[in-house]
C-alpha cells in the first residue's frame, strides 16, 4: 500500500539536501541569474559533494542522475520500495528550492543523465559513469512532438552517422556530452526512433549559439548542430532493435522517469514563493488562519490558503508517479499527471505570490519575481501542458496517438 509521507529513511538526507540547497543555491541565486551565461563555478565542488554521497551510499540516490528502475521484481508478497526514484525526486525538490535553474546546471546531474540512468545497459551505465549528459530532443520543426524528429542515425559500419539541428539544449554548452535523439528510418515512424550519447570532443558536433531566456538564465540553453558525426555503435543507448510492435514506448521510458524529477522541480519553486509569500503577508498583518471558513478571512489569507491545497495535490501526484517507478509499476500517466499538475500549479502560485506581495514581489529585492520566471519552463520542457493532457487523455480513454491528437 502507498504511503505518501517522506520515508523515515530519507529524512535525514533530506535535511542535510535542503541545508545545502539553502548554503550554495540559494546563496548564489541573484548573483547568476543577473550574470547570464556565466559559469556558477561554486557548484563544482557542491557537485564532487553530491557525487561522494551517492558513491558512499549516503546520498540515497541523490540528484537527477541517479533514477532508475531496479531487475527486481515487485509482488503482493514484496515489501513497499522507497528507491532511487523517490530519492531524486525529495532532493530535486529541496535543491528547486533554493534555485532551478543552479540545480540544472550542476555537474553530472543533467536530464541526460536520467535518461542514461532510464534506458542504458549496465555495460553502458559503467562505461557512461562520470559524464555530464544533457539532452537533446527538440528541433526547430517541432516542439513537444518527440516523434516528429526529423535528425538521422544511419548505420555505417562501426558507427553511425548523425546529422540535424536540436535547439533548446539545457546545459548544451557546458556539459562533455549529449543525449541525441535520432531516427533510424524516417519510414518506420516512431518505432525507429533512438537515443545516443554523443561525446562533444567528437568531430562533426558543435554549439551553434546560447539563448537569451525569461528564466532559469543561470543555466545555458543551447542550439547544437550535428554534421556527420560519426558516433560508436555501442553509444546508441538500450536495444538497438527496431521493434515496431513496441513503438515509441522504448523512448518515452525515459520520460516516466524525468518528467517526475521536472514535477518536483515546480514543487520545489511554488514552495519557496509560498513560504517567502506567508512571511511577508504576516509582517503585513494578514492573518492565515485555518480553523476558519476561507469565505470569512481576507483575499489574501483565502488565496494563500487555496494555492496551498493545490500546491499539495501537486506534490502528492508527484510523489506517487516516482514511487510507482520504485516498485516497477506502470506510471506513464501518473508521470504526465504529476508533470501537468505540478507544472501548472507551480506557475499560477508564484505568479500570484507576485500579486500578494505588491511592489515587493515585482521588485529584485525578494526573489519571488525570479521564482515566477523560472517556474514558467517547468510547465513548457519534458512535454508542455497540453501534451500532458493529450496524454492522460488517450490514457484515460484507450486511444492511441492516432486515434486521439
Amino acid at each position: 500500500m502507498i504511503n505518501l509521507e517522506t520515508p523515515r529513511k530519507f529524512r535525514p538526507f533530506i535535511k542535510q539536501a535542503h541545508q545545502v540547497a539553502d548554503e550554495f543555491l540559494r546563496a548564489n541565486s541573484r548573483k547568476y541569474d543577473l550574470a547570464e551565461h556565466a559559469y556558477p563555478k561554486e557548484l563544482d565542488l557542491l557537485a564532487s559533494l553530491v557525487d561522494g554521497m551517492g558513491d558512499s551510499g549516503q546520498g540515497q540516490g541523490a540528484g537527477a542522475a541517479a533514477v532508475r528502475r531496479d531487475d527486481e521484481t515487485t509482488d503482493k508478497a514484496s515489501k513497499v520500495k522507497n528507491g532511487t526514484n523517490m530519492s531524486s525526486v525529495l532532493s530535486v525538490i529541496e535543491m528547486c528550492w533554493a534555485d532551478v535553474g543552479l540545480l540544472l546546471s550542476m555537474p553530472r546531474q543533467g536530464l541526460g543523465n536520467s535518461a542514461i540512468a532510464s534506458v542504458a545497459s549496465d555495460e553502458q551505465l559503467e562505461r557512461f559513469k562520470g559524464t555530464w549528459a544533457s539532452m537533446a530532443i527538440t528541433e526547430p520543426s517541432f516542439g513537444s512532438d518527440s516523434a516528429a524528429i526529423t535528425t538521422t542515425a544511419v548505420k555505417d559500419g562501426d558507427a553511425y552517422v548523425l546529422n540535424g539541428e536540436k535547439i533548446f539544449v539545457t546545459a548544451g554548452e557546458r556539459s562533455d556530452s549529449v543525449v541525441v535523439w535520432a531516427t533510424l528510418d524516417k519510414k518506420l515512424g516512431r518505432a525507429a526512433i533512438k537515443s545516443f550519447l554523443v561525446p562533444k570532443d567528437l568531430p562533426g558536433i558543435r554549439v551553434e549559439r546560447l539563448e537569451h531566456k525569461l528564466g532559469i538564465r543561470s543555466s545555458d540553453t543551447a542550439v547544437i548542430v550535428l554534421d556527420d558525426c560519426r558516433v560508436p555503435a555501442e553509444n546508441l543507448l538500450g536495444n538497438p532493435e527496431i521493434d515496431t510492435k513496441q513503438g515509441f514506448a522504448g523512448a518515452m521510458a525515459t520520460f516516466d522517469n524525468t518528467r517526475p524529477l521536472v514535477a518536483g522541480m515546480a514543487v520545489g519553486c511554488a514552495r519557496a514563493a509560498l513560504e517567502d509569500t506567508r512571511e511577508l503577508l504576516e509582517q503585513a498583518g494578514v492573518v492565515i488562519d485555518y480553523d476558519r471558513p476561507v469565505q470569512s478571512q481576507s483575499y489574501a489569507a483565502a488565496t494563500f490558503i487555496s494555492m496551498e491545497a493545490d500546491w499539495e495535490a501537486a506534490l502528492l501526484m508527484t510523489l506517487e508517479a516516482a514511487w510507482l517507478a520504485d516498485n516497477r509499476k506502470p506510471n506513464s500517466m501518473e508521470a504526465s499527471m504529476a508533470k501537468a499538475k505540478a507544472g501548472r500549479v507551480g506557475n499560477a502560485i508564484t505568479l500570484r505570490c507576485v500579486e500578494l506581495a505588491g511592489t515587493l514581489g515585482y521588485s529584485e529585492h525578494e526573489l519571488i519575481e525570479k521564482w515566477s520566471r523560472d517556474s514558467k519552463i517547468l510547465d513548457i520542457f519534458e512535454g508542455t501542458q497540453q501534451i500532458q493532457q493529450l496524454i492522460v487523455a488517450r490514457r484515460l480513454l484507450n486511444l492511441t496517438s492516432s486515434q486521439l491528437r
